[in-house]
């Protein structure tokens, strides 16, 4: 990793912040954070939020959706990716959750991915974002960003997480995968990237190749 990454890590990190929208959540109670995440694999957000959502007003907790029925689930997340996989985790989540944990989502990243249907991103954000215990979440949008910057020496997620814990300050892990989410969706996307007008492009071996390749046109 390029030494001028580590030494700027922080201004990087603030000044993606500056051009990162605020990120909204759907739900701040830690079970129906999960039960979002769970949901989130492969749709789109506004789809996800709208689900979840729905799941809430009709089963409320833990307890309500321990009890729901297969079918009723399936038909409110129907637009849901996966939705036949998807409704069978959320109960079974639902009744482990009230179960073994009486009705606290555990605390710690093995016994979330003890849960089916949990894997370590969707863990840390359940930590990070719910809990508020230090963790970084990598998703596509980190693991892009990160690769582009040189962060990241693959597409393997967990050494993208390990690079990003060696060299960000742990009092800034809690926040961190929203805003570069929000970051990649704004600037640093996936199709048509704003290099030109990207705050770290100065850090970024990526945009500077791009940029660099469409001046000589």
């Amino acid at each position: 990793m390029d030494r001028r990454i580590k030494g700027n890590i922080v201004t990087i990190i603030e000044s993606m912040a500056k051009q990162s929208p605020p990120h909204h959540f759907e739900f701040s109670d830690p079970f129906w954070v999960l039960i979002t995440t769970i949901l989130s694999h492969r749709t789109k957000d506004s789809v996800t939020d709208k689900a979840a959502r729905k799941l809430y007003e009709r089963y409320h907790d833990c307890k309500g959706l321990s009890k729901a029925k297969y079918d009723d689930v399936l038909g409110i997340i129907d637009k849901v990716g996966f939705k036949r996989e998807k409704a069978k985790r959320v109960i079974d989540a639902a009744e482990i959750i009230c179960t073994k944990y009486s009705g606290k989502v555990p605390e710690s990243i093995d016994e979330l991915m003890s849960i089916r249907g949990i894997g370590r991103k969707t863990a840390n954000v359940i930590l990070s974002d719910a809990l508020g215990i230090p963790a970084i979440a990598v998703d596509t949008h980190v693991q892009r960003i990160c690769r582009r910057i040189g962060i990241a020496k693959n597409d393997n997620p967990f050494d993208t997480e390990k690079a990003l814990m060696g060299i960000v300050p742990k009092n800034m892990w809690i926040g961190l995968n929203p805003m570069m989410v929000e970051f990649g969706k704004n600037i640093c996307r996936p199709v048509g990237p704003k290099c030109h007008i990207c705050s770290v492009r100065e850090f970024c071996r990526y945009g500077q190749k791009r940029l660099n390749e469409t001046a000589k046109k």
